[in-house]
């Protein structure tokens, strides 16, 4: 296992000056901040309904189920019908939900439902500011090569840290750690619109809230342009994915997320923003994939084209996978998408080629 220092975790993972600068409220944090998620709810029952968009904007819609279809109406034209889908990332098996944004320009929406579903309105652009935003670090290197793409900490995209509390105080879904076993690589099954850290709070919201998991499923999300996003909290420092005891025995603890149900314990996920089935990720998003699951292979001792046979360490249920794995390849779902999922086995040569020998 190659013998990373917390320090060094984070120089792969995020760029250490700027993390630390970030944390530390430096004058080098742009004087920007970031709104807190406005939302409303409607209930729809089953069949077609046309909504309004209204005069408060709507950046996203959250439409809880995957079954049926969703077009969009700008001045005098729609969009045309496309298929409600989701990656189904989960605490427990819980309905699916599908996100998407909305793009500006649009007053209408209109939904073909096969289910009675609630469709929850989110503006994650234009509410009430609530802090001033971190600067992002400026690379994600690895073994002194450095690909040049932001890292985008909880404080950098703008991570309302009062979801994850109830009025009360009490944290929702408070971290638990546990040994890495395997990783996991998702998409997010919808558009990515002109601002992915709106998106990237969107989703945060709807796992937090709408879903009730009590907090964002994955642990790093990667966008078209390369840049990786800190999902799931880990702890109370700058570092992402592990818990404070970095060298957990034989394998560095993770906090738990939500991202395979049934099967998240010792299981880090990554998330392409995109729908992948619709279009192929950009080199950029790749290139980024790679260098964080080389990262995260070499600070767990993981061999990227070996298999795991993975255990549950709460439950005991056991799934035989490849050691870097899609979401279908644990669940039954199209993701990480039917054009993504083909060029994994080329990802993992490419992660092999990385890691020292």
């Amino acid at each position: 296992m190659v013998e990373l220092s917390r320090r060094g975790l984070l120089a792969a993972l995020g760029g250490t000056a700027a993390l630390l600068a970030a944390g530390e409220g430096s004058a080098n944090a742009a004087a920007r901040t970031f709104p807190a998620t406005v939302t409303r709810n409607r209930s729809l029952a089953a069949g077609r309904h046309r909504v309004p968009v209204g005069t408060a904007p709507v950046t996203h819609l959250s439409i809880s189920t995957n079954s049926g279809a969703i077009r969009t109406r700008t001045a005098g034209q729609w969009s045309e019908w496309r298929e409600l889908a989701t990656c189904p990332a989960g605490r427990d098996d819980l309905p699916a939900v599908t996100l998407l944004p909305v793009d500006p320009g649009v007053v209408e929406y209109e939904l073909d439902l096969k289910h009675d579903s609630t469709v929850s309105e989110m503006d994650t652009v234009n509410g009430p500011a609530l802090a001033t935003l971190a600067s992002p670090a400026p690379a994600v290197p690895l073994d002194g090569s450095a690909l040049r793409r932001p890292y985008y900490s909880r404080a950098a995209w703008g991570a309302d840290e009062k979801l994850r509390f109830t009025p009360e105080g009490v944290e929702r879904w408070p971290v638990a750690y546990f040994p890495v076993q395997t990783l996991t690589v998702h998409h997010s099954a919808g558009s990515v619109g002109r601002d992915p850290a709106a998106d990237v709070r969107a989703i945060y919201y709807d796992h937090s809230i709408v879903r009730d998991f009590g907090d964002i499923g994955y642990h790093l999300l990667i966008d078209p342009n390369g840049s990786v996003y800190e999902g799931r909290v880990s702890g109370s420092d700058w570092f992402p994915v592990f818990g404070p005891d970095l060298q957990g025995g034989k394998r560095p603890l993770m906090a738990n997320a939500g991202h395979v149900v049934g099967y998240n314990a010792g299981n880090v996920g990554v998330c392409l923003l995109g729908h992948l089935s619709e279009t192929s990720p950009s080199k950029a998003a790749i290139d980024s994939l790679v260098v964080v699951l080389a990262a995260l292979s070499a600070i767990c001792g993981l061999d990227p084209l070996g298999r795991t046979n993975y255990v549950n360490p709460i439950s005991g249920s056991t799934k035989t996978v490849d050691t870097i794995s899609g979401h279908r390849d644990w669940l039954a779902t199209e993701c990480p998408g039917n054009r993504f999922y083909p060029d994994l086995p080329s990802i993992r040569t490419r992660v092999s080629k990385l890691l020292p020998k």
